[in-house]
């Protein structure tokens, strides 16, 4: 059962809700225009560093922390938290922009 034939199907309000299953992408792109408007959180996660409490202590306006990812790797989308894909940092405009790379081809349950 996709996502659509999951939102298509007759609500049992006296049972408890189960977890929806894994969406594919074009089962993302089919969902109900209610579920259109629910506000996710995008984030590029550039890396990350595993330091001490004494190292995170001692942090101050001029500190570098080294992270896990490479100059030039594709860096990781998150919605909610959840990795999605991999995109890199461009300029758009005034700001800063994400250009996707890839997605994964199953995405993941995301925590709404």
């Amino acid at each position: 059962m996709d996502l659509q034939d999951l939102l298509d199907s007759p609500v049992d309000t006296g049972a408890e809700l189960s977890p929806p299953p894994v969406a594919s992408a074009a089962a993302a792109h089919r969902l109900s225009p209610f579920l259109h408007r629910i506000p996710v959180t995008l984030t590029l996660e550039a890396g990350s560093a595993r330091i001490t409490l004494q190292e995170l202590a001692e942090l101050g306006a001029d500190s570098v922390v080294p992270l896990d990812t490479m100059v030039g790797e594709p860096l990781t989308i998150k919605v909610n938290g959840t990795a999605i894909g991999k995109g890199e940092v461009v300029v758009s405009g005034e700001a800063y922009g994400l250009k996707v790379l890839e997605l994964h081809a199953e995405l993941p349950a995301l925590d709404l």
